[in-house]
């Protein structure tokens, strides 16, 4: 069995590590919710952008505004296949949501017992790091 008798070290392991996965966690579930947007928008485009508009707008920008055909090439239209997939990707989305929360609970409980040990100690970041002792 393997003990550190500095928790310090451990901690900011744990730390890192949380981080990590709520980093990874959080790019999860802006591709499931990409994939969401994507089915519906390809099954139900927006429809063609400035007409309604251009004389409201100066010049300048009514002519930055993209061609339908270019707007087309960007989201091409779907065959509503993605759409059955929306319950789906829904309830990954929820699981991943609830799995998010988890992780960025035991990050805060993790940061809170770092940010107690060092209010108590605060030299104890200043100590040479303590090697874990084997049969401890």
């Amino acid at each position: 069995m393997t003990s550190c008798v500095d928790p310090l070290p451990d901690l900011r392991l744990a730390r890192r590590a949380l981080r990590a996965e709520r980093e990874r966690v959080a790019w999860w579930r802006r591709a499931v919710r990409a994939r969401m947007d994507l089915a519906v928008a390809a099954a139900a485009p927006a429809g063609v952008l400035g007409e309604q508009v251009a004389f409201l707008l100066p010049l300048d920008v009514c002519l930055q505004v993209p061609r339908p055909d270019e707007l087309g090439t960007a989201l091409p239209p779907g065959d509503g296949h993605d759409l059955g997939r929306l319950p789906e990707l829904r309830a990954l989305d929820a699981r991943l949501a609830t799995y998010e929360r988890g992780v960025v609970d035991a990050l805060d409980r993790t940061t809170a017992r770092l940010v107690e040990l060092l209010a108590g100690d605060p030299s104890a970041t200043l100590r040479p790091r303590t090697p874990a002792v084997e049969g401890r």
